[in-house]
């Protein structure tokens, strides 16, 4: 009579996992932290936030949809899927990590960004989304009377986001909003709108290839020096993904480089770097 092996090999398939899980929630110690690097449509890599993690990324975007009460994350409403909430996604896996590493996302690391992009009606989404950012509010920067207290995570709100006036009317806040390039000229609060972002090819042609043109540098330069004059970060997205890119958008000291190659821009920014 022939045992069957199956009982062995489900333990061993299930001490796979268990070790698996183990280091993905026990991320090297000795990354370094990028600060500079946002991780565009982060939920879109095999494992979201963790492959992000894994390179040091300290700013990371989830688009959430209001599907049946939970907010779902996916780049569009036909992709959701229940199980990938917001939740599961990224607060409990960032809270458990902030839990282990006292108070930070990465062991004595900088404050994180997390970038929540509406996807749809900000009346019916926003409601729901603050009352999870409460229930979470361990984790997040927070205004109460409009005096902040800096938590391991800032959650800014972009795309469908509610209008400034909405979370300004807050006496507890637990996010604050995406601004856009046109919004330097009125220069609102950078306690209410402490990012601008804004699309690459409305302001550029260049893609990457070739020589930057001097004018178009010059024009990034000037649009960053606005930005942190008045205590913002500045953020381009949709423009080029590659070294060349990155060399200039460092030069010119934009604060997030938008990126879906999270390898290849770690290799990049830390070459060279003792221990990389």
């Amino acid at each position: 009579m022939i045992r069957s092996n199956r009982p062995a090999i489900f333990i061993a398939i299930l001490a796979l996992l268990v070790t698996f899980a183990g280091a993905r929630l026990s991320i090297a110690a000795d990354v370094t932290p990028l600060t500079n690097v946002h991780a565009h449509n982060d939920y879109e890599h095999p494992h979201p936030l963790f492959d992000a993690m894994d390179c040091g990324i300290c700013s990371f975007e989830a688009d959430i949809h209001l599907v049946d009460g939970k907010l779902l994350v996916a780049h569009s409403r036909a992709a959701v899927k229940p199980d990938r909430t917001l939740q599961s996604l990224y607060l409990d896996p960032m809270k458990k990590r902030i839990g282990e590493n006292g108070g930070r996302l990465y062991q004595n690391g900088p404050p994180m960004w997390l970038l929540i992009d509406f996807k749809g009606d900000p009346k019916t989404t926003y409601p729901v989304l603050r009352q999870i950012l409460e229930q979470y509010a361990d984790l997040f920067t927070i205004w109460r009377d409009g005096k902040k207290t800096q938590g391991a995570i800032t959650a800014v709100l972009t795309g469908n986001h509610p209008a400034e006036s909405v979370l300004a009317a807050e006496r507890v806040r637990f996010a604050a909003d995406d601004g856009i390039l046109e919004a330097l000229e009125r220069n609102p609060s950078s306690e209410l709108v402490p990012w601008m972002s804004s699309q690459w090819s409305l302001s550029f042609k260049w893609r990457g290839t070739g020589e930057f043109p001097e004018a178009e540098r010059q024009k990034l330069q000037a649009l960053v020096e606005k930005a942190h004059s008045q205590g913002r970060l500045i953020r381009f997205w949709g423009g080029p993904d590659n070294a060349a890119a990155w060399k200039e958008l460092r030069a010119a000291k934009v604060d997030l480089i938008n990126t879906d190659d999270l390898r290849g821009v770690q290799a990049f920014l830390t070459a060279g770097k003792p221990g990389q």
